[in-house]
């Protein structure tokens, strides 16, 4: 077998994925690396979010099946819309269940739109510093863009009038 110098052999099978880089691979050293992939910021921010979706679903969920659900089936005659359907060929459709998702589906993009794209948009668009824009010319000499009031190119140093 070839010796590798500073590393150590290359491991077979799956140890290869889970002790790739890590030097005297024993086990409390994975642990310590997934530990440190654990507390770094971007997968504890990604939990979270996730937990706190799953909660807005819920509510959402709730409130199109609970509140809005019977005011749409009220509409169209029936006391339980999710039976709503239709049949063809002996063939039963039903589409109930998949308008209360589409309802869902929307009342989440408003409240996600209008409670946190929109203010956040608002928000970048006032503290966004405007950028003058400047005119330019073309320096005679060079022929590169400059600004108009300057009076030598930045890049041939000509005298501009």
């Amino acid at each position: 077998m070839r010796k590798h110098r500073g590393a150590e052999p290359p491991k077979q099978g799956g140890e290869r994925f889970f002790f790739a880089g890590v030097s005297g691979c024993e086990g409390g050293h994975t642990l310590k690396g997934f530990g440190a992939f654990l507390a770094r910021g971007n997968v504890v921010d990604l939990a979270i979010a996730v937990v706190v979706g799953a909660a807005f679903t819920a509510v959402v969920n709730s409130l199109v099946k609970d509140l809005i659900t019977p005011l749409v089936a009220a509409l169209f005659g029936k006391p339980d819309f999710s039976k709503l359907g239709f049949t063809l060929n002996h063939s039963h459709f039903g589409v109930g269940d998949f308008v209360n998702a589409a309802i869902t589906f929307l009342v989440d993009a408003l409240v996600i739109y209008y409670l946190i794209v929109f203010p956040l948009r608002l928000a970048s668009d006032r503290f966004e510093r405007s950028k003058s824009v400047l005119a330019l010319k073309t320096c005679p000499e060079c022929l590169s863009e400059i600004p108009q009031d300057a009076r030598r190119c930045k890049y041939c140093t000509a005298v501009l009038r």
